[in-house]
């Protein structure tokens, strides 16, 4: 038979599987534990309660309950801005003489590259990629190749929204 680590009193068999401390109240005090409660946002409609121990605070750190409500996907880039027209260079007749002609430089304009998914399509990706879907069951389920939804990932990553 078991017996109370505080007070010595033999613990019944079903108890005894589970603690090592009887039910008197001095006991309880004593020996009982809280538990850790966490809210865990798992999707709009509701939170998730678990028991904060070992095993959960890693899949929380892993990114595994992700809040949806927080943090945003696909933001949009800062669009450039168009730049001013430059100003025209003077004709042969109103140039003075000495002055040097410049040659005409075409403005920096930015590169715009399109990208071969959807914003849906790469919003979904990266919900698919933090419920732990691999790049291939991600492409199968979009309708895209394996290349594009890992540029996905990566574009996401290095710009730090995962």
């Amino acid at each position: 038979m078991e017996k109370c680590v505080t007070c010595g009193r033999e613990l019944h068999p079903e108890r005894a599987k589970k603690y090592n401390y009887c039910m008197s109240r001095e006991c309880q005090e004593k020996n009982a534990k809280g538990l850790t409660m966490v809210a865990v946002g798992v999707n709009k409609a509701a939170e998730q309660y678990m028991i904060l121990d070992e095993r959960t605070k890693e899949e929380i750190a892993s990114g595994k309950y992700h809040d949806q409500r927080r943090g945003s996907f696909g933001t949009s880039a800062p669009s450039a801005v168009p730049a001013a027209p430059s100003p025209a260079p003077a004709r042969a007749s109103e140039r003075v003489p000495g002055d040097r002609v410049k040659p005409r430089q075409s403005p920096a304009a930015p590169r715009v590259v399109r990208q071969p998914w959807s914003r849906s399509q790469q919003k979904l990706a990266l919900l698919y990629n933090e419920q732990g879907l691999r790049p291939d069951e991600i492409a199968k389920k979009l309708g895209l190749s394996v290349y594009n939804v890992t540029q996905i990932i990566l574009n996401a990553r290095s710009r730090g929204k995962l």
